[in-house]
């Protein structure tokens, strides 16, 4: 089996570019893999920052429906929480993260994007947001919480409870992306952003970051583990169960 991901160094920056097929679907190996490249790079003394990026068709199009629906509940239920436990890892990272959406963030590819610490997007047709109410689903907490954060509550009301995908200008006014670029320049931007950030003394940067991240995810971690059995047992429902399968076959 091929590596999910690939990870190379542009001077003082790690980029870590995912590459789990055409639609980079959220699979443990996947999640497995991006949390040994953030200690990977965490190891090495000279990088200071991190893009994170995907595809030119997708960032991610989310968990990969096709065979986590083949799992029993209890093994679900371990990649769950994996997944929640790796959000908030990045979330936290202490180096700064810019995520580069060549292609489509979706679900759990947006939530991704959402751990990072700015998000830039390609122009054009390409997709961003959390579908999961048409699914039967809660949006997973960690991205509940990140999201109010990032763009308030008004906002974050019309993207969690419509669950409509956002095309860039649209994104941007809400919030959820802070700057579209065209395709050639989109990763040149990102480790632009990421060098700017890199050069701030590395203390002081990460002691900001965690003033701005903590609070959020302090909140993350007290009411995780209720949130994560609401919505492994939404999952597992009659109402979900249908809709999540009906998605699978358009993967």
């Amino acid at each position: 089996m091929s590596e999910p991901l690939q990870i190379e160094f542009r001077g003082r920056i790690g980029v870590i570019t995912m590459c789990r097929g055409v639609t980079n679907a959220i699979h443990p190996n996947l999640i497995s893999g991006l949390e040994a490249a953030l200690d990977q790079i965490e190891s090495v003394s000279d990088v200071r920052g991190i893009v994170l990026t995907g595809g030119e068709k997708f960032f991610s199009i989310g968990f990969d429906l096709p065979y986590l629906l083949t799992l029993p509940e209890p093994e679900f239920a371990s990649f769950y929480r994996s997944f929640n436990q790796f959000c908030l890892k990045l979330f936290r990272f202490r180096l700064p993260v810019v995520a580069a959406l060549g292609g489509h963030a979706t679900a759990g590819g947006c939530i991704l994007a959402l751990c990072c610490d700015y998000r830039l997007i390609a122009e054009g047709r390409k997709l961003i947001g959390l579908n999961e109410v048409k699914l039967g689903l809660p949006v997973p907490f960690p991205a509940d919480r990140m999201l109010h954060a990032l763009i308030g509550t008004r906002h974050a009301r019309q993207v969690l409870e419509r669950g409509s995908f956002y095309e860039p200008p649209a994104a941007l006014d809400l919030g959820l992306v802070d700057r579209i670029h065209s395709r050639q320049d989109l990763l040149p931007e990102a480790l632009t952003i990421a060098e700017t950030l890199a050069a701030m003394p590395g203390e002081a940067y990460s002691l900001i970051k965690s003033s701005r991240v903590e609070p959020t995810a302090q909140a993350i971690a007290a009411g995780l583990a209720e949130h994560e059995k609401t919505f492994i047992r939404c999952w597992s429902s009659s109402t979900a169960q249908p809709l999540l399968f009906d998605a699978a076959t358009k993967f």
